[in-house]
């Protein structure tokens, strides 16, 4: 059955879509201006006004660019985006502040003088290798978004020397807690009489992802180091050094990112 067009008036009765409200601490953090835990410590201090009114609750609804948001006085300025490739060292945890006071990430970029930038995706204390900082959220996002993000290339090194066989079912995945882990693609470096050292890449991150698929197959990770993602490679990258991404290099990622199964 046919229908016919809405006229003019029709559509302009359509009411416009709300705007999104965001809770007041969420908006700090996404102006790059700290994490949202310190954000919600600066609200709780009294030190952030919607409105020309302070406000003290972290959760409070804000409409960003919509409402004047000041704090300490002064408007949110929009910082300069940055875009930072980390080698992460062993015995680093990925996080702003631990609760255990285990050594963190942020230590890398002590005396910088660097705005707020948050990792973008994760790895473990006892893992090491590339990892992005930005404080461009939306960069960040498409990124760590397992049908838009890049693939990821690990080295990693077992305790046995895998067969051709075994290789495979990394390959097939396995079941772990509900979640299906999987290698998108695998191979054999290289090994001696013991160990042996693997190229896995993976096409998403799953907590964990590579040290629970080996040890479900029987093989222990003795060490575990990301060298690519997308095109971007460690390369001769010192540990707990960082630079800049190039332009050329967030280029390349923008490409990863809209196919990642081509990088």
């Amino acid at each position: 059955m046919l229908s016919r067009a809405p006229t003019t008036a029709a559509r302009a009765a359509k009411p416009a879509p709300a705007a999104a409200r965001h809770g007041l601490a969420r908006v700090l953090s996404k102006a790059g201006v700290c994490s949202r835990t310190e954000a919600a410590r600066r609200v709780l201090d009294g030190r952030v006004s919607v409105d020309g009114k302070v406000v003290r609750d972290p959760e409070f609804p804000v409409v960003a660019g919509r409402q004047q948001v000041l704090l300490d006085g002064l408007p949110l300025a929009p910082p300069q985006r940055l875009y930072l490739a980390l080698n992460k060292p062993r015995g680093l945890v990925t996080t702003v502040q631990d609760e255990q006071g285990r050594d963190t990430v942020y230590q890398c970029f002590e005396g910088a003088g660097l705005p707020w930038m948050a990792p973008v995706g994760r790895l473990d204390k006892a893992s090491e290798g590339l990892l992005f900082f930005s404080n461009d959220p939306e960069w960040a996002a498409r990124l760590t978004e397992p049908s838009t993000g890049p693939l990821k290339t690990y080295r990693v090194q077992v305790d046995a020397v895998p067969d051709a066989a075994l290789l495979e079912r990394m390959h097939a995945g396995i079941e772990d807690e509900g979640e299906h882990l999987a290698a998108h693609a695998v191979q054999l470096l290289r090994h001696g009489e013991r160990t042996a050292w693997l190229e896995v890449v993976l096409d998403e991150g799953r907590n964990r992802h590579i040290r629970r698929l080996l040890k479900a197959l029987g093989l222990d990770v003795l060490r575990l180091m990301r060298v690519a993602i997308g095109p971007v490679a460690l390369g001769e990258l010192g540990k707990g050094q960082w630079r800049e991404l190039s332009a050329a290099e967030l280029n390349a990622l923008q490409v990863a990112s809209k196919n990642p199964q081509a990088t």
